[in-house]
């Protein structure tokens, strides 16, 4: 859909939830309660949950749960579908968080759809292209290395951190801030707020922190126009489109967008992937010993197995998939995490394979909406590996370590302490 991003108008869009919302149209054998990202089977083993979604759910069914009802859909081959047809499943009103309707703004890019999308990702896509993510090579690898020494001692010696804190929260982040140009000292104050606003089931808890959150942007925006620097902030708040400037809204609403999705992606799913390697020595063995060349091929299967995120979209016509008739207005969830779980496209999907033939991947999406930080993730992910098992090649979990979810839209473990 076509919108006006410099005069935003809240969307007129129906948003249905719990069992007495269910559209009529909606087929009573293809309702369920599944608890995903809430429930407590989920947030007992979400991976394993998502990958049996295939034996226990059909392929595309309508999910009831009590902030929001959506179509969902597992199939690798249905997600592609949905995610590269973007005047069919419309990313305007996709995104969950609510806004003032009388302040209203877009995120930006993601609820922009063609062909106004591409306008906005030219302002940063030199920067999150392959080229450009390649330049903070040398700035990932010395931020891991300086994480490392604070706590990693001499080799050899044993030792103990909490991972998140440590290594897997700190290191996505503060490049993100580099890249922003946004302040390392305030990293943890940042970090906490994404987390209130993303896994809190309290709505006053996440109502404060989006207005922590955008009272900050803003005012970060206002320093960036009158002090340009280097970094996005200072490049959306400067940027010329069409020959004129983008407006307060438009800044506002690419700056936040911005902001929610960089602090919390990468962290997940670095400390999903850690808990991995705790818990199997002999695979890190293993990628220890494989040659220097196959570690794109790690990379890329391990964000496979341990994807983190799900990606919403509205319906923006009639629509019918697999003999399952969806109406203009519905909501669709493609389930990436178990779409990367689909054993016709990845067999034995549980199992963690170096050497799988290379399929298109789920963990940043495709099509027009895929992720502006996917090149930034590998090659930080990639930095970790290669860091961290120089440093510390044999760790495991701590013992007596429970390893907790929390609910919300972003998967990984709370904590994650480890002894070496």
């Amino acid at each position: 859909m076509a919108i006006d991003a410099a005069n935003p108008v809240p969307p007129d869009l129906p948003r249905y939830a719990g069992r007495d919302q269910i559209p009529p149209h909606v087929p009573k054998d293809l309702i369920f309660e599944t608890g995903l990202t809430t429930g407590p089977e989920f947030l007992a083993n979400p991976h394993d949950f998502m990958a049996k979604m295939h034996e226990k759910y059909p392929p595309i069914f309508y999910d009831v749960g009590n902030h929001i009802n959506a179509w969902m859909a597992t199939k690798h081959e249905d997600a592609l579908f949905v995610l590269r047809h973007a005047d069919i499943f419309s990313n305007e009103g996709a995104t969950p968080f609510p806004r003032d309707p009388n302040d209203y703004f877009y995120f930006i890019p993601i609820e922009i759809d063609p062909p106004h999308h591409r306008k906005y990702r030219n302002i940063v896509d030199p920067l999150f292209s392959p080229k450009g993510v390649m330049q903070l090579e040398g700035l990932i690898r010395q931020r891991a290395r300086d994480l490392l020494d604070d706590f990693a001692g001499a080799p050899g010696e044993g030792g103990e951190c909490e991972f998140t804190t440590a290594f897997g929260r700190p290191l996505p982040v503060s490049v993100f801030l580099d890249i922003m140009g946004l302040p390392q000292d305030m990293r943890d104050t940042f970090v906490s707020w994404a987390v209130d606003l993303l896994h809190a089931r309290d709505p006053a808890v996440m109502g404060k922190a989006f207005l922590n959150i955008t009272t900050y942007i803003k005012e970060a925006i206002a320093e960036k126009k009158a002090n340009p620097d280097e970094g996005v902030v200072s490049r959306i708040a400067h940027a010329i489109v069409d020959g004129k400037p983008l407006s307060d809204k438009e800044v506002f609403g690419f700056v936040v967008f911005l902001f929610i999705g960089g602090l919390d992606t990468v962290f997940a799913t670095l400390n999903n992937i850690w808990l991995w390697l705790a818990r199997n020595p002999d695979r890190v063995q293993e990628i220890i010993d494989r040659p220097d060349e196959d570690i794109d091929n790690i990379v890329e299967e391990l964000l496979r197995r341990w994807s983190v995120t799900f990606s919403g979209r509205v319906l923006a016509q009639d629509y019918e998939m697999r003999g399952v008739q969806m109406k203009k207005g519905d909501r669709i969830t493609c389930v990436l995490p178990a779409c990367n779980f689909d054993p016709e496209v990845f067999p034995n999907p549980t199992e963690v394979d170096f050497d799988r033939p290379r399929k298109t991947i789920l963990a940043f999406t495709v099509g027009v909406h895929s992720c502006m930080g996917g090149h930034l993730a590998r090659l930080e992910i990639k930095i970790a590996l290669q860091e961290w098992l120089k440093r510390i090649p044999k760790f495991s979990l701590k013992p007596g370590a429970e390893i907790e979810y929390r609910p919300g839209g972003v998967i990984g473990p709370e904590t994650l302490p480890l002894v070496w």
